[in-house]
C-alpha cells in the first residue's frame, strides 16, 4: 500500500533512501534515493544528488539528477543540464536544457489517449 502524504513541502534528504510507494499531494523534492514501483505526486523536484528507480507520473517535473524509469506529466517536465536520464517522457511541454543525457523516447501531446499518429497523417490527407 501506498504512503499517502498530505503536505504542500515534503522531502527525501541527500542521505536518505527511501524504498516503496509513494502517493502525495503538493511537492516532493528528492535529493537522496528513491526505489520502488511508482513515484506519483502534483509536483516533484529530482535534486542534483538525487537518484529514483521508479515509474513517475506527475503535473510537472524538475530534473537535475538520475532517473531510471518512465516519466509521465500533465503538464510540463524540464531537464536541467545535470539531468541523467534512462526511460520514456510524455508530456505537453518539454524543456531540455544543454548538457542533459538522456536515453528514451518522447511523446509530446496533451492527451494520453490522443492517436498522435492519426492526427499527423489525417493532416496529409
Amino acid at each position: 500500500m501506498p504512503h499517502r502524504i498530505k503536505n504542500t513541502e515534503n522531502i527525501i534528504g541527500e542521505n536518505s533512501v527511501f524504498e516503496g510507494s509513494i502517493t502525495l499531494s503538493g511537492a516532493l523534492r528528492i535529493d537522496g534515493t528513491f526505489h520502488g514501483k511508482e513515484l506519483t505526486m502534483e509536483h516533484i523536484t529530482i535534486g542534483k544528488t538525487g537518484k529514483i528507480k521508479s515509474e513517475i507520473k506527475s503535473q510537472s517535473i524538475v530534473v537535475e539528477g538520475v532517473v531510471s524509469g518512465n516519466i509521465s506529466c500533465s503538464t510540463r517536465a524540464m531537464l536541467l543540464p545535470t539531468a541523467k536520464i534512462l526511460g520514456d517522457i510524455s508530456t505537453p511541454e518539454l524543456i531540455i536544457q544543454n548538457g542533459v543525457i538522456w536515453d528514451g523516447h518522447c511523446r509530446i501531446s496533451n492527451s494520453d489517449n490522443e492517436n498522435v499518429a492519426k492526427i499527423i497523417t489525417d493532416s496529409f490527407k
